[in-house]
């Protein structure tokens, strides 16, 4: 069989004009965190794995992820962890009992990697890369023979079921014992989570969700009646910034409000980053329902009311407001031109409606920013079309795992063990299947 060693750029020629048909014991299509987990737990039962990938290299989402620092899990109580997957926590709990933070952590370490909590209890590689981790990991695949195919495409089944698979040199149609699906969502397709694969699910019966962002950034709606989105002065002086430290609440559909203390990033278009991300997919919701949602801005959460009040009604005699606002609370910059662009003249004008803003500050929102932006996404197979081990029951055999599943999560480590705990669920029911046929 053609196969390109991952790291390896093979040159691209002509395919041939019929398929070979070829046969594995497993098939794994995509080789992100949730296949190569996969693959692992197969390769060390002595079943004999070929994966396949359509990128030059594998773990490309992987490793971009890892740029600013590998963040691999949270160290919180494991009680905690799993409600931060919201209305999917029953559906992942034995998967991440079985493969969670800790059990992340140990095997890490065996990989060679040591590991540290961060302030926020996130956890991260020593060195704070994901290029050695993934190294030693894939080191550990070869030695345990599993099959790398860099460059093959899976393209959907032949009518008569056989996996179909563009390679680079040639066309493959692929039967096999098992197959195991681990191709992402649809965010970051130059990464090859594409989600092309909904619709081949969908034609087979598969009850799979639309695809939405998750993790992401949002457009503000008109700040004022006279400006649509942020202002040309916002956006020229202010875009990129950081907004710290801030809290964010909001209201949900539910009507339940929660607020946040952290820090976001002004984009041109909106706002974005960790702060947001939390409440991502409630915003989302919200939008969805209502066409707008508005979250409300606290610039000084250290700051008392009453201290606000009292600062905002102090005489300030000829100085600005700005200049007065600056002495005597610290706000300026961004803070300050967020309230000019938000507020009008006689809210500015008036101490105590002035300080409730600055502590409640609306900030109007109208879109989530496109899935191909977004650091994960929401939707994808529901876990009511999988049995326990995650084997598709419209398609026996066929089995899903990591971020192609309808879930969802903030960052900070989620993300990563869920994607990894589902690929070790997903083989696990594939071991079984093949013992019991």
């Amino acid at each position: 069989m053609t196969s390109a060693h991952p790291d390896t750029a093979a040159p691209a020629t002509a395919p041939t004009s019929e398929p070979r048909r070829v046969s594995h014991a497993v098939a794994i299509i995509g080789a992100g965190p949730a296949g190569l987990m996969a693959a692992e737990v197969l390769a060390s039962r002595g079943i004999q794995v070929d994966l396949y990938d359509a990128m030059p290299s594998v773990g490309r989402k992987f490793l971009l992820a890892g740029r600013g620092g590998l963040n691999l899990t949270h160290s919180e109580p494991f009680e905690r962890f799993v409600t931060r997957f919201a209305e999917r926590t029953p559906a992942l709990t034995d998967g991440l009992q079985a493969f969670g933070p800790d059990a992340l952590r140990e095997w890490t370490h065996g990989l060679g990697v040591d590991t540290f909590v961060g302030t926020s209890g996130r956890v991260f590689p020593t060195d704070m890369k994901a290029a050695p981790l993934l190294r030693a990991w894939l080191s550990r695949l070869r030695a345990a023979g599993v099959r790398l195919h860099a460059r093959h495409r899976w393209q959907g089944w032949t009518p008569d079921g056989l996996l179909d698979i563009q390679g680079p040199h040639e066309r493959l149609f692929v039967s096999a014992q098992a197959t195991v699906l681990a191709l992402g969502g649809g965010s970051w397709s130059r990464l090859g989570s594409d989600g092309r694969w909904l619709p081949w699910l969908t034609e087979r019966g598969v009850d799979v969700a639309p695809l939405q962002p998750s993790n992401c950034g949002f457009d503000v709606a008109a700040t004022r009646a006279d400006v649509t989105g942020w202002s040309e002065h916002l956006r020229t002086r202010f875009a990129g910034q950081p907004i710290k430290p801030v809290a964010l609440s909001f209201t949900d559909v539910n009507g339940q409000t929660d607020s946040k203390q952290g820090e976001f990033v002004v984009t041109d278009t909106g706002i974005e980053g960790s702060l947001v991300y939390a409440f991502s997919a409630r915003i989302r919701e919200r939008i969805a329902r209502d066409g707008e949602a508005t979250v409300h801005l606290n610039l000084l959460p250290a700051h008392s009311a009453e201290t606000v009040l009292a600062e905002t009604r102090r005489a300030r005699g000829p100085r600005s407001l700005a200049t007065h606002l600056k002495s005597r609370l610290g706000l300026q910059g961004l803070k300050m031109a967020l309230l000019h662009e938000v507020l009008p003249t006689e809210v500015l004008q008036d101490p105590k409606a002035l300080a409730e803003a600055i502590q409640h500050l609306p900030i109007k929102l109208k879109a989530a920013r496109p899935m191909d932006e977004a650091i994960s996404t929401a939707g994808g197979v529901r876990f009511e079309a999988l049995d326990d081990g995650l084997m598709l029951r419209a398609l026996p055999g066929v089995f899903c795992a990591g971020e192609m599943l309808d879930w969802e999560a903030p960052t900070g480590g989620y993300l990563l063990t869920a994607t990894m705990a589902t690929g070790r669920t997903a083989a696990e029911g594939v071991v079984r299947r093949l013992q019991g046929s």
